[in-house]
């Protein structure tokens, strides 16, 4: 019998050693789990720091090599490959030309590491774009007016889009764009192309959110307005699962919920009622927070780091794109070796 001063339940019993608690872990982080995303600028000749992501940096094609073995060296599952042109155009033509940077850099990537990574590539037009959204515009509605993208007329450029990255070597293109259809429209030109194995991993709750921010310097974003009449409010979160059973619906390989830490209810009702994989993207604002906060002391980065991803993974992730994924893994593998240095 228990009494107020000595209880008989006693849950403390598990947490009382590191070996205990590692034992009865719930959620685990391995290497295998972490995707890291990656950019390549056309016509940079040394690797060029991101200001806003300390230790990010844009890759050249010769920067990407190294880089791509010290990933696959530290047992990282893949790389997500962003491309950075050097001239942008109003239907991102840069994006389906088999010389452009990122088609390039796909071939490199592959060439390189072959298998020892899946190649994964991120199929949107807004870096190829001069005015920065995600798809075709229309005409203008009216002095004021948000931007109109003409759905259809995109769907047709990611098709050319996905034959292109394909063709390159990617294992698995990332569609982002959030139109209407995506997803069917790319399976179907990847089928009729002769690439039914290359896999299609949909951002299928994808939020307009502010988080975004670090990318856009990261990929040299012109844009122009907002993109909220294509991606998700923030307020809702029945909508994206909505978005997720219809990608479930058209033949996605894999569905994403992004950003991932401040939508960690989206990522849970995903993850409870998907039939396929669930990703999430730790995007550039919530990094960029661990990094400022890190380094005016206010908390302990090695530490905010594993707590960030394994609450994206205890969520529901299957697996997690990371700007923190080779460091993490580094060390997940060598525990012993922490050392605390940045993401590179």
């Amino acid at each position: 019998m228990s009494d107020p001063l000595h209880p008989l339940l006693r849950p403390r019993r598990l947490r009382a050693t590191p070996a205990l608690r590692q034992l009865v872990a719930e959620t685990r982080v391995d290497p295998r789990d972490l995707v890291l995303p990656m950019f390549v600028r056309e016509g940079a000749k040394e690797p060029v720091p991101i200001d806003s992501m300390p230790g990010v940096v844009q890759h050249t094609l010769e920067s990407l090599r190294p880089a791509l073995v010290e990933a696959a060296e530290v047992g990282i599952g893949g790389v997500m490959l962003f491309g950075i042109p050097e001239h942008k155009d109003a239907r991102g033509s840069g994006a389906v030309d088999p010389k452009g940077i990122l088609n390039v850099a796909t071939r490199v990537a592959v060439e390189t590491i072959g298998d020892a990574l899946v190649v994964q590539t991120d199929l949107c037009l807004d870096e190829f774009t001069d005015h920065g959204h995600c798809g075709i515009l229309a005409a203008p509605t009216g002095p004021g007016a948000e931007p109109v993208i003409d759905n259809d007329a995109t769907l047709e450029v990611y098709r050319e889009m996905a034959l292109a990255q394909a063709d390159a070597g990617s294992q698995l293109l990332g569609l982002s764009g959030m139109m209407d259809g995506q997803v069917a429209a790319v399976r179907d030109a990847l089928d009729g192309g002769g690439f039914s194995n290359t896999a299609v991993l949909a951002y299928s709750a994808k939020y307009a959110s502010v988080f975004y921010g670090p990318f856009r310097e990261a990929v040299q974003s012109s844009l122009v307005g907002n993109r909220r009449t294509y991606q998700l409010d923030p307020s809702n979160r029945r909508e994206g699962l909505r978005e997720v059973e219809l990608d479930i619906a058209e033949g996605a390989d894999i569905v994403m919920v992004k950003p991932a830490m401040s939508y960690l209810d989206v990522l849970a009702d995903t993850a409870a009622f998907s039939s396929v994989p669930v990703w999430a993207y730790q995007v550039s604002g919530e990094y960029s927070m661990i990094e400022a906060a890190a380094a005016n002391g206010w908390i302990d980065r090695e530490r905010a780091i594993h707590e960030s991803v394994l609450s994206i993974r205890r969520a529901g992730a299957d697996v997690v794109l990371t700007y923190f994924a080779v460091e993490l893994a580094r060390s997940l593998r060598y525990p012993a070796r922490r050392s605390g240095r940045r993401a590179k």
